[in-house]
Formats: structure tokens, sequence, C-alpha cells
């Protein structure tokens, strides 16, 4: 993933050649070029891309990597303070905790809103077990709450339903 520096050398690039569009695009209407409106977009559209680059190399894209959490994938999100996650069934309640505390900090953002004057965010764990052939029911393992006030949130409140754990299907052995 291009860090923050590597978007400040491509603002540094792309503003050059927003330069060198402009004077191409001044020189077109100086010699009556016919092609020189065609010139006025290309510079606009180099103005716009040098503009979306600068503002990539101000903000930085990483993700919290906690130790311990597995893949998951967002399967709700209300925009403002729920969210749902899936993940595998063969979880542990260890990378569960993990997993969640992962997500907490990775969906946090400061565009959220808590509806209601709820100033916290909501992320659920879920994973689908198949106790018949043909059904499939969704198993909430686990939820963690967290501020949305502020990026780092010391009190995150993780809570765990270790007795679902019993309705997970046991690995086979091989």
């Amino acid at each position: 993933m291009p860090s923050t520096a590597n978007f400040l050398q491509y603002t540094q690039w792309s503003g050059i050649a927003t330069i060198v569009f402009a004077v191409l695009t001044i020189l077109a209407f100086i010699v009556q070029w016919g092609f020189r409106f065609r010139l006025v977009g290309a510079t606009g559209f180099m103005l716009v891309l040098t503009g979306g680059l600068f503002s990539l190399s101000l903000v930085p894209l990483s993700r919290t990597v906690i130790p311990g959490a597995v893949k998951y994938t967002l399967v709700y999100d209300n925009g403002s303070n729920q969210t749902v996650i899936a993940i595998a069934p063969e979880i542990t309640p260890t990378e569960l905790e993990a997993t969640l505390r992962q997500a907490a900090s990775n969906l946090y953002s400061y565009g959220r809103l808590g509806s209601g004057g709820n100033k916290e965010l909501t992320v659920r764990a879920r994973t689908i077990i198949h106790p018949e052939i043909g059904l499939s029911v969704p198993l909430y393992l686990g939820q963690v709450n967290r501020t949305l006030v502020s990026r780092e949130d010391p009190e995150m409140l993780v809570e765990v339903y270790l007795d679902k754990f019993a309705s997970l299907p046991k690995a086979s052995a091989s």
C-alpha cells in the first residue's frame, strides 16, 4: 500500500505534468491550434488529479494490525454507530477478541455520527452455522463498544459470548 511519502512524490510529478499542460494550453491559444480546448480539459483534469494526490499525501492510509486477529468481512454498516463483521466459524475466543479490537480500530472514522446522542460505535461479530442441510443460521459471537469522540479508546468494552462457541461446528480430524 502506498504511503503518504509516496503520494507526496506522485503529487510532485503530477504537479510538473500540470505545469507542462498549462504551458502547452497557453501556447495553443497563442498559436491558434485546433485542439486548444481539449488541452484546457486536460489541464483541468491534471489540476484535479494533483489536488487529489496532494490530499492523499496528508492523510495516513494505514490499518491497525493487532496480533492474533483473523480476517473478517464487513457485512453491515449503517454509517453511524452500528456495524457487523463476518468471521469464520473456526475462530477461537482469543482470536475473536483481537479481531473485534482490530475491527473497532479500523472502522473508526471522524465522519461517523452517533444517532440520537449515542456517541459509541458498536461492532458485532457473527458467523453462519448450518445445523441442518439447507438451513443457515447467523450466530453472534461477540461485540465491542468504543467511543466515537476520540481515535484512541482505552476503555473499549469487548464482549465475547463464550456460551455461543458451543454451537460452533467442531473441527474434523484429518
